[in-house]
């Protein structure tokens, strides 16, 4: 059974961003790979037994509670060091970098991630579309936000922006390593990049997943790129 953790939907639930769980669990399903959507709340333990965690976008005061409370035992870091596959979007991503900063104050975080969020001088708001090494196809999505992530030395990013702002700085959008991945693309992202879902399930599971055949998530997906004015 395939372990999706959805964390703190109640502090980073916002754009949608818990759809991602949803549509992880049903394209598992396609690929004839049972999996089950566990919600934890910020005052309930975090399991260690996760497969896949995933963290949505949230304002200053809820990201910081949530921070606070994935720090007990630090179960998200020993976690992707055995392998779990991680998603964090927006202020999920600004959470398991190295450190985020507001106006009022400075804030270690997680340190999943190298790299360092500051606040921007003004807000980035609108589609997005990155073309990330990963696929052939830009994943697309929506931003909103004001801070300004940099990556630390030798940290790969998302992808690189064609349109949008993404982290702010450079052209590029998030950053990743083998199993964590960090973007700014709400959406759900995953219901938009139906690609992006099927990677993450395959690191999850180690293996490639059965042939999905869901031609309306796809066509859907073309659909969104072509709104964002993408040619491919």
């Amino acid at each position: 059974m395939l372990e999706i953790i959805r964390i703190h939907n109640e502090l980073l639930g916002t754009y949608g961003d818990r759809g991602n769980a949803d549509v992880l669990k049903y394209r598992a399903g396609l690929g004839k790979v049972k999996a089950r959507i566990t919600d934890i709340s910020y005052r309930d333990p975090l399991p260690a037994n996760g497969d896949i965690y995933l963290l949505g976008g949230a304002e200053d005061a809820a990201q910081l509670l949530s921070l606070t409370a994935l720090r007990k035992g630090s179960i998200l870091s020993r976690a992707a060091d055995k392998g779990a596959v991680i998603l964090a979007i927006c202020a999920g991503f600004q959470i398991i970098g190295t450190k985020y900063v507001t106006r009022d104050q400075e804030t270690p975080g997680l340190g999943l991630l190298d790299v360092i969020t500051t606040p921007g001088e003004k807000r980035l708001v609108g589609d997005i579309a990155v073309q990330s090494p990963l696929f052939d196809v830009p994943m697309t999505g929506f931003e909103n936000h004001s801070s300004i992530t940099t990556l630390g030395a030798g940290v790969e990013a998302f992808g690189r922006v064609i349109v949008g702002n993404g982290n702010g700085v450079a052209g590029f959008d998030g950053a990743m390593n083998k199993q964590v991945f960090g973007t700014y693309l709400h959406g759900p992202v995953l219901a938009r990049n139906p690609e992006f879902a099927d990677l993450l399930l395959e690191r999850a599971i180690g293996k490639p997943l059965l042939s999905v055949d869901d031609e309306l998530a796809h066509k859907y997906a073309r659909w969104r790129r072509k709104v964002a004015k993408i040619s491919y």
